[in-house]
């Protein structure tokens, strides 16, 4: 049984390091990049907390001397908005990104978001039924008949 093909992929809305497109996100991020980050998992639809893990979870494994490399919030959010979305890229993207542009990956999350949350553009096409009628028209008889005649009364 052959998987009936869905829509095709597109690209992230913007680059990683598009920061420039939207300076209010990267500055957001700039000052507050853990303020930044719970702010989009809140707008997909996450736990608003669950980036706190990225930052907390180091410190933790670090007590129990477990090596720690991929921030496990940015990477699980990245890629479930990219299979939400049906945005290209793959796992292993997505780790690399996340280890090592954690905050940029943030930032271009939230600029998708933006995207994403505008409303769409609705153009309502009506089918109108155009029927062209010709006037009638009138034509005058230039020798009308004279009127009948009755005789003298």
């Amino acid at each position: 049984m052959a998987s009936q093909p869905g829509p095709a992929r597109t690209d992230w809305n913007s680059h990683l390091l598009d920061c420039c497109e939207d300076c209010s996100t990267c500055c957001y991020g700039f000052w507050c990049c853990p303020c930044l980050a719970c702010t989009v998992a809140g707008k997909f639809g996450e736990n608003r907390c669950l980036p706190l893990c990225d930052i907390i979870s180091p410190a933790i494994f670090v007590i129990f001397d477990i090596p720690l490399f991929v921030p496990p919030a940015a990477l699980s959010l990245r890629a479930s908005m990219r299979n939400r979305y049906n945005i290209k890229g793959s796992l292993c993207k997505d780790v690399v990104i996340s280890c090592f542009c954690m905050w940029c990956s943030w930032c271009q999350m939230q600029r998708e978001l933006k995207y994403r949350r505008k409303p769409p553009t609705v153009i309502n096409v009506v089918n109108q039924t155009v029927i062209t009628q010709q006037p009638q028209m009138m034509v005058m008889n230039p020798n009308p008949a004279p009127p009948p005649y009755f005789g003298h009364i």
